[in-house]
């Protein structure tokens, strides 16, 4: 029998309450998909309202909106900035984490022979165009086995086998969208340097979620998603270039260069800081937007809390399943975020996630690459929805799909 537990870390429950009614999205189910696409504030939704209705009644051509707008991209830089603690400078403004991990994978003058080197379990966004680069230029890509039955040592080994004197860049993610797992990247960074390597990071499923620090980390290059664990619009996000690798980057775009200077040749010159990596033509509420919902992160509600309310109950979920008879746990509890990914016995994960939707109106997904189920557990996650969502898991963890009661239904008789 599942039992109900308390809260993790104990929060504040007004401080609770505060923050799920700024989230009107809550209201509509058991919230438990933010590693796809997170519920955006109210406040991001006015915000972005406003400057879109304006948009249209005033027009998006003058000089002066431009100006504005140049400046609500400086905020967006800063407010990743403090979310992956780096300098505004590392910071470049990008259409999504895919956009932000080509800065790094297509920046590298490739040659026919060079290594890239990354996980069994990346994420297509990360890896699309390596397998460009293997058509066309003719690149190895190594692919290392970071299955969750193994352990951490065992994947650093395989890391440490794959990553040889050919390698040019080491492409993996911070979390591991399939099993929640969490890749020690400082020691990733270190193998790769240790080869003239660049570590270039897919942070979708960590920025927001758990503490990063840029430097830390040791990455290259990291790439985050507004969208997901920072609540905001979808097709904006950011890439994080630290100073040393900017002189082995070629910027893809021509968007952001300044006029303040230029070369013998009287070109202009590019920035030396990140945002030489930037495109252009930014959809303008949706920059505002996502400036906003981190600043309601970091302001409001507290990354500190966030970060430590979020892992806490995602680790409680996580041991409560594991606990339950016919539930199989994939994702590793000894390195995990805020992911959780398993398997009920018996049940394809499309026909439990139906379940679990019609019986307790849970809204999460299925990962078909390894044919499982998958929860995100945010900060602002309810013990008592969790509880639900458990209760309804355990009941079909003792059933089949032939033996399991009927939904209760509600018959409505016509007035006639």
């Amino acid at each position: 029998m599942i039992r109900a537990v308390s809260a993790p870390s104990s929060p504040d429950a007004d401080r609770l309450a505060s923050v799920r009614a700024a989230l009107p999205a809550l209201e509509a189910g058991i919230y438990l998909n933010t590693g796809s696409v997170g519920p955006l504030p109210a406040e991001t939704a006015a915000a972005m309202a406003e400057l879109a209705e304006y948009e249209v009644r005033t027009g998006r051509a003058h000089v002066d909106y431009y100006l504005e707008t140049v400046q609500r991209m400086a905020e967006a830089r800063a407010s990743v900035a403090a979310v992956v603690t780096a300098d505004v400078g590392d910071i470049a403004l990008s259409h999504s984490t895919t956009d932000g991990m080509n800065v790094g994978v297509w920046g590298i003058e490739w040659r026919s022979g060079d290594r890239a080197v990354t996980t069994s379990l990346e994420h297509p966004g990360g890896i699309g165009a390596l397998y460009n680069l293997r058509a066309r230029r003719g690149i190895d890509v190594a692919f290392v086995d970071v299955s969750p039955s193994r352990s951490e040592d065992e994947i650093l080994e395989a890391f440490d086998q794959a990553i040889d004197g050919r390698t040019r860049a080491v492409v993996v993610s911070h979390v591991l969208w399939a099993s929640g797992a969490v890749l020690p990247i400082d020691r990733l960074a270190a193998m790769a340097h240790a080869r003239d390597a660049l570590l270039i990071v897919d942070g979708a499923q960590a920025a927001g979620a758990i503490p990063v620090d840029l430097g830390a980390t040791g990455a290259d290059v990291y790439a985050v998603a507004a969208q997901k664990w920072l609540l905001g619009p979808e097709g904006m996000g950011a890439v994080a270039v630290a100073p040393g690798a900017r002189e082995r980057l070629t910027p893809a775009y021509g968007g952001h260069y300044t006029f303040e200077s230029v070369d013998s040749s009287g070109l202009a010159v590019w920035w030396q800081d990140a945002r030489r990596y930037e495109a252009s033509n930014f959809h303008r509420p949706s920059i505002v937007g996502m400036a906003r919902s981190i600043g309601w992160l970091s302001m409001f509600v507290g990354l500190e809390w966030i970060h430590a309310r979020g892992m806490a109950t995602a680790r409680a979920t996580a041991e409560r399943l594991a606990a339950i008879d016919g539930v199989e746990l994939v994702t590793p509890l000894d390195r995990m975020a805020t992911l959780i990914t398993f398997r009920i016995r018996g049940w394809t994960p499309e026909s439990a996630l139906e379940e679990l939707s019609a019986r307790v109106f849970a809204v999460a997904r299925t990962v078909p690459l390894i044919d499982a189920l998958r929860i995100s557990v945010g900060f602002f996650t309810s013990e008592a929805e969790l509880d639900r969502f458990l209760g309804c898991v355990e009941l079909l963890a003792s059933h089949t799909p032939e033996t399991l009661p009927p939904r209760r239904t509600l018959t409505i008789l016509s007035g006639d």
